[in-house]
């Protein structure tokens, strides 16, 4: 995405159908070329997981919600990116190479758990959480992407989607999801 323009180029979704809401999108957008093109150190600043945790409104006639996700997507690469050149710039690529490392370790350590054994099960029997085998497979594709340079793209973590099955039969969705910003932070810094 270029952020450097000055129109908004999200196509709309039908009167009748809802998409984002445009203000909330255009305001976004806005602050993120703000952010972008100060690029002032001392200055307001956005980062790639800000990027990643924005929701907007539904309204009828609003934005194609899938244009403006890979569009954010795309946003939060560039954040992401400036985020670990600013470090490398402040700290030194060492320091660079010391954090990510200590990050991959600590995801290590939950892949490397057991499966069906890798999070926490929901206390309550009627809550929401995440079929254990699919979020098991996914972090299988995440370890063998951190020890074997397995193929895994940020894109597919960050689009995951697992069926949703009740209480303990699952694992809980807001430490899963809490993981999961962890890897695509990682991947995202790394790529």
């Amino acid at each position: 995405m270029d952020v450097a323009r000055s129109d908004t180029p999200f196509p709309r979704v039908g009167r009748r159908v809802t998409g984002y809401h445009v203000r909330q999108v255009d305001r976004f957008i806005t602050r993120a070329r703000r952010c972008y093109n100060l690029d002032d150190p001392g200055g307001e600043q956005l980062t790639g997981a800000e990027i990643r945790a924005v929701a907007f409104s539904r309204s009828r006639g609003g934005y194609d919600p899938r244009s403006v996700d890979a569009a954010l997507d795309r946003l939060e690469d560039v954040f992401a990116r400036r985020e670990r050149e600013r470090f490398i710039e402040e700290k030194g690529e060492e320091a660079w190479l010391r954090s990510v490392g200590r990050t991959a370790a600590i995801l290590r350590r939950r892949l490397g758990r057991p499966a069906g054994e890798r999070f926490r099960r929901p206390a309550r029997v009627r809550s929401r959480s995440y079929d254990v085998e699919d979020v098991d497979r996914l972090c299988d594709a995440v370890l063998g992407y951190l020890e074997s340079d397995a193929p895994l793209s940020v894109t597919m973590v960050r689009h995951a989607v697992f069926r949703e099955v009740r209480g303990s039969e699952g694992y809980g969705e807001n430490q899963v999801d809490a993981f999961l910003d962890r890897v695509v932070d990682l991947m995202a810094g790394i790529d």
